[in-house]
């Protein structure tokens, strides 16, 4: 089984996010969602090349290590997978805000 690591990017009173990382690498990102009805929804985003015996083997280790041991009572688990490959990361641009706002959203790939 492959070796895993989570690392937090951010966290709310009822969620939080993960990129996921092998060997190192950021592979993946992971959003978990903890209702007031003790449901939980996670958000999984894989690479391409992951089976589905790969994705199910990561979500038993994002229900262990991430969902379980921050509530450790859940009436319902639901894990939407999405498969392929992060087009960027995007935020806004302070230096060039006006120029930014000009073309549309704001927003410019993060480097």
């Amino acid at each position: 089984m492959p070796d895993y690591s989570f690392e937090r990017e951010m966290r709310t009173p009822s969620s939080e996010a993960y990129a996921i990382e092998q060997d190192g690498d950021a592979i993946g990102r992971v959003d978990v969602h903890f209702a007031a009805n003790n449901a939980v929804r996670v958000t999984l985003c894989v690479p391409p090349d992951f089976d589905d015996d790969d994705i199910e083997e990561l979500i038993a280790e994002v229900d262990e290590r991430l969902v379980l041991t921050a509530n450790a009572y859940r009436d319902d688990f639901t894990v939407t997978v999405w498969r392929g490959e992060q087009a960027g990361v995007f935020s806004p641009d302070d230096e060039d805000g006006d120029e930014a706002e000009e073309q549309g959203n704001g927003l410019r790939p993060v480097t």
